[in-house]
């Protein structure tokens, strides 16, 4: 390239018209259970585009999917028009399109829901959405006008996002149980247009919803289905022809793994945390002309039109992740049970935590006096600390220790590296699980175990970034 050139990529953004809620237990049950922040979508999304918008340097802007929450039509009509005000702002705009993004009454397309519906006060009524069929010609500004190639089964498409750089966007809509990805024929036409940016002597980026290398090794024993279905096959073909990266969304998690192929080739996937979630950011990606690709992360400080009253941006969107939620509603348990049970509804059985009121409260008592240091001898881990570190470990609590490690699944850059008392108490405890699933052959747990793996190994995975050192930022060289 002869200048360098940038592209802002979002993803996840669960667009929610405010046409289609009143406030009241059934919104805000749904928005537990998404545990996205689905009533102020509206306001993150506009003060990342004007963030955006006010950048002068950066051209194009990438959404990769799940683009509104529920496939109704005052989302999409609205989604759209944020759109249009990026591109009327001088931005080369385009999309990918997932499964949240349309419905399916008869089920002949995979997607998350059937029906559209408005929440009122008190129930939910049905309202007009978009099929799948309908979303190319709705957004097709946005998708084909500007294409260099289009898979004709799939939708998927290229376009020239800089002199000498090539995006393809592929369309991977389903969610696996039956196929998500590219058939024979999409395969054959993916492989085709890397070559044919090749031979234009151009770089190439791909862009899918689904990720291809799964954040954390569990994830693929737990949720294989969640990948993008050919990810085998689509991580051949990137060492194969060393496309450097890919970027992905829809686990709505921070994370940036490193996959290496045959022949040391390698590609990252560069996964994208949802817009709505607690960790909410955009990449801003930069190459320079000798092709040098920079990824950083870029969040906001306030969402514009939003109080958040003493909260910060980071802790008022936490408290919809479920581990921000029960965080938030623990103490209640103790002090006000019917709060903890209202603050909760929507996101844990309620109705059979009613009946064991004793129960939690007792147990409750117990984990939040539950010290390190104790952990530490439950789990056989004292042995491993200094002397410093356990005297350290009698004054932390542990349930305050696994909330940290919690508030980092989904924003990444976990901080328990290896030799913290943290790691190695966590880590411990894993090996202590290991035993017992075998003692008792627990086949469930074993299922979740890669050959040659184990819990403990697995735990380094949520414990320290022990993937690239930091999901916020990459660089790497695009030739």
């Amino acid at each position: 390239m002869d200048r360098n050139m940038s592209f802002y990529l979002l993803t996840d953004c669960h667009y929610l018209s405010k046409e289609c809620w009143d406030e009241g237990l059934p919104i805000t049950k749904r928005e537990r259970g998404d545990q996205i922040a689905l009533k102020t979508s509206p306001q993150i999304l506009d003060t990342f585009l004007e963030k955006i918008i006010a950048d002068k340097t950066t051209d194009t802007v990438i959404f990769l999917g799940d683009n509104v929450n529920s496939g109704d039509m005052n989302s999409h009509r609205e989604f759209r028009n944020r759109l249009q005000m990026l591109k009327d702002a001088g931005k080369n705009v385009y999309i990918s399109v997932a499964t949240h993004d349309y419905c399916s009454p008869n089920g002949e397309d995979e997607c998350f829901q059937k029906n559209a519906v408005r929440y009122t006060a008190a129930g939910c009524e049905p309202v007009p959405f978009m099929l799948r069929s309908e979303l190319f010609d709705f957004y097709e500004p946005f998708t084909h006008r500007n294409a260099l190639s289009v898979d004709p089964e799939s939708g998927s498409y290229v376009v020239k996002i800089g002199d000498k750089l090539r995006m393809i966007i592929i369309i991977d809509n389903g969610n696996g149980r039956s196929h998500c990805g590219l058939f024979e024929e999409g395969m054959k036409w993916l492989e085709s247009e890397v070559d044919r940016a090749a031979e234009a002597g151009d770089y190439v980026l791909f862009a899918v919803h689904h990720p291809v290398i799964p954040p954390w090794e569990v994830y693929r024993h737990m949720a294989d289905f969640e990948l993008y279905g050919g990810y085998r096959e689509l991580s051949a073909l990137m060492c194969k022809k060393k496309v450097r990266a890919v970027f992905t969304g829809h686990t709505h998690v921070q994370n940036i793994r490193r996959f290496e192929g045959e022949n040391g080739r390698y590609f990252f996937d560069i996964s994208t945390v949802a817009l709505v979630n607690a960790g909410g950011v955009m990449r801003k990606v930069t190459i320079t002309g000798d092709g040098k690709c920079t990824v950083e992360s870029v969040g906001i400080d306030k969402i514009n039109g939003v109080d958040t009253g003493e909260k910060t941006r980071f802790d008022y969107l936490y408290e919809l992740n479920f581990t921000g939620l029960i965080e938030h509603a623990l103490p209640y348990v103790k002090s006000d049970y019917d709060g903890f049970l209202t603050m909760t509804d929507g996101l844990v059985p309620v109705d059979k935590l009613k009946k064991h009121k004793m129960l939690v409260k007792f147990a409750v008592s117990k984990v939040e006096k539950l010290k390190m240091s104790s952990l530490a001898k439950l789990v056989n881990a004292k042995k491993l600390l200094t002397k410093e570190q356990y005297k350290n470990a009698e004054n932390q609590k542990a349930l305050e220790s696994a909330f940290v490690l919690l508030r980092h699944i989904y924003t990444g850059n976990a901080p328990f590296t290896p030799g913290t008392v943290e790691n190695t108490v966590f880590t411990c405890a894993a090996k202590r699980l290991d035993r017992l699933t075998n003692i008792f052959n627990i086949k469930p747990l074993k299922n979740l175990i890669p050959s040659g793996s184990s819990f403990a190994q697995m735990a380094q995975d949520f414990l320290y970034n022990n993937r690239t050192g930091d999901d916020d930022f990459i660089e790497f060289n695009l030739n």
